[in-house]
């Protein structure tokens, strides 16, 4: 059987791609710990930024005390180029029992630090800003010695939005530029730079601790990544994570190069230079990794 043109370009890209590298193979999460624990994240209709973004570190994250729960649904309305959760338009309003179901999740999971993230509902003039604070609130009034980190979108430049979020006093805000600004257009399309800075800059103003994240392998130069850790610190932000891209299918943007280790290890030895108070730097790091270490 003859193959598609379709078949035939996804196979000259595999050939094309570097090879993975020994130091980016990562555990497959598996045993029956981490089979309840998933069966609790499915039993209370939740979503996970560690299932659906199919990150490395899951079952070392949920085994270590660490989840992060995924909000306002599980269709974004941005098109970034590297994410591999459904982009369309959301048919559904807030869902106001969500925070009830994430906290129920967090007690059964034994969480002892809760990463709140969430797709983008730009199709909201709060972009969904108050189920964030719900769901911080009732955490904190429900569950004991538990911190609370949020990984938010950047709600459109909405100050206003913004401010929803931080009057419910997270133990860490945390927005993401993901990449250098030159290549925002092809992987942060809906997105900008000098806004994404704006968010952690008022976060920052409001006395909480600001951490921002990286994507190496996309496309950026090492000069480049070092130029925005420069940005991020004009900000006062107080953490920085520094992590290897990897395609999650053959649709999203293409590795363009494997980082080696020592590049990350320099850049940590760069940054805490810097005066960033903690630096996650390595191949396999994301942004909730070792995340309860960084509180």
């Amino acid at each position: 059987m003859a193959l598609t043109s379709e078949k035939l370009a996804i196979g000259k890209a595999e050939s094309q791609r570097p090879r993975r590298p020994e130091w980016l193979k990562a555990k497959i999460p598996g045993g029956e710990g981490y089979a309840k624990l998933k069966d609790i994240i499915d039993t209370h209709r939740l979503h996970t930024v560690c299932e659906e973004a199919r990150c490395p570190n899951m079952g070392e994250c949920w085994h270590s005390g660490t989840a992060t729960f995924m909000i306002l649904g599980d269709i974004c309305t941005r098109s970034c180029g590297f994410c591999a959760v459904k982009t369309g338009r959301p048919e559904y309003g807030l869902d106001w029992d969500e925070p009830r179901r994430v906290v129920d999740a967090v007690k059964l999971m034994s969480i002892r630090h809760a990463v709140i993230t969430s797709v983008n509902r730009d199709e909201r003039q709060d972009g969904g800003a108050p189920i964030f604070a719900e769901t911080i609130r009732l955490i904190r009034s429900e569950v004991s010695g538990v911190t609370v980190e949020v990984l938010i979108p950047d709600f459109k430049g909405s100050e206003a939005a913004l401010n929803i979020v931080l009057d419910a006093r997270p133990d860490i805000l945390n927005h993401n530029l993901e990449t250098v600004p030159r290549l925002y257009r092809t992987v942060r399309p809906q997105a900008n730079y000098l806004q994404s800075l704006e968010v952690l800059e008022r976060s920052k103003r409001r006395g909480i601790v600001a951490k921002t994240g990286l994507m190496l392998g996309i496309g950026e130069k090492t000069e480049e990544v070092i130029e925005v850790m420069k940005d991020v610190r004009k900000t006062k932000c107080d953490i920085l994570t520094l992590g290897q891209y990897l395609q999650p299918t053959y649709k999203h943007l293409p590795v363009d190069r494997y980082a080696h280790p020592d590049e990350f290890r320099m850049l940590k030895e760069l940054g805490m230079e810097m005066g960033f108070r903690h630096v996650e730097s390595g191949p396999l790091v994301r942004s909730s990794y070792h995340a309860e270490n960084q509180v």
